[in-house]
């Protein structure tokens, strides 16, 4: 089978469950980017990470498959797909895994700046990547109906990748550099 098919070279991409749409739609940008922030997950897990933040990770990975899948599919359509839609019990379960890493961590007293460790500064990118990735949904959602519990688990996931972040920065014993203001000289 070849890789490209000539079906979006007008500018249109096909939906699960039929349709074509412009590749420039709202939906077509919100599942690209979430495309994008599963990209960027996989580059923070080539990097050296915490066991723990690893295995939510890859469990986070298999998420936003399923949520890209669901974006990309023609609303009414979803229950054609071939695989559990998320529910409440992922966003549950990276509560959870906020909580444990939080554990682990010294209380913020102060807003941090991103950075640190490779590991904690691609987990800082992905934690951005995914607050434009909710922000598409959200307008996403203007034009077709999106489930209140992808952009809810966008959400969490964007803290749990915060967290993660200031795991690995831990993990690496690199302290998290604290923002403050400048002062007028």
């Amino acid at each position: 089978m070849k890789i490209y098919t000539k079906t979006g070279d007008e500018g249109t991409t096909g939906l699960f469950g039929g349709g074509r749409v412009r590749k420039d739609e709202a939906r077509v940008e919100a599942y690209g980017t979430v495309d994008e922030l599963n990209s960027v997950v996989g580059l923070a897990l080539a990097e050296s990470l915490p066991e723990d933040a690893r295995a939510v990770l890859a469990a986070v990975q298999e998420d936003l498959f399923v949520v890209g899948a669901e974006l990309a599919t023609v609303a009414g359509k979803e229950a054609k797909l071939p695989m559990q839609l998320l529910g409440e019990s992922r966003t549950l379960s990276l509560e959870s895994a906020i909580d444990r890493m939080e554990a682990e961590l010294p209380p913020l007293t102060t807003f941090v700046m991103p950075g640190g460790s490779r590991g904690g500064a691609a987990l800082h990118q992905a934690r951005t990547v995914c607050r434009r990735a909710e922000r598409r949904v959200l307008a996403a959602s203007r034009e077709t109906l999106i489930r209140r519990e992808i952009l809810v688990y966008l959400n969490r996931l964007s803290d749990l990748l915060f967290v993660a972040a200031r795991r690995a920065n831990q993990a690496a014993s690199i302290a998290d550099v604290p923002w403050a203001p400048r002062k007028e000289a």
